[in-house]
């Protein structure tokens, strides 16, 4: 939603733009479950933020992801375990 309202657009002119339907637009916007990837992709069009989708994606194109480029990353991640501290905000504990 914030891009769109950025770029100056109404819901109805980037449905038309993008291709897809008003509804198909709040859904989206809404964060709902349920939409094509290809609705998705279509609104990023619209907006001109498509181009932008493959560097997202790259995991080099973050600190992160280079500062790990050179771990040996493993085959299956499990989930992990929370400690309550994680959980919870620091405090003092004078």
């Amino acid at each position: 939603m914030a891009w769109r309202k950025l770029r100056g657009l109404t819901q109805a002119q980037l449905a038309d733009r993008s291709g897809v339907g008003r509804g198909t637009l709040q859904r989206i916007e809404a964060g709902e479950k349920g939409v094509s990837v290809e609705n998705l992709l279509r609104v990023l069009r619209g907006l001109g933020l498509l181009e932008n989708l493959p560097r997202a994606l790259d995991p080099l194109a973050s600190d992160v992801g280079r500062l790990r480029s050179e771990e040996r990353l493993p085959r299956r991640v499990r989930p992990r375990q929370l400690a309550l501290q994680e959980l919870t905000p620091e405090r003092d504990h004078d």
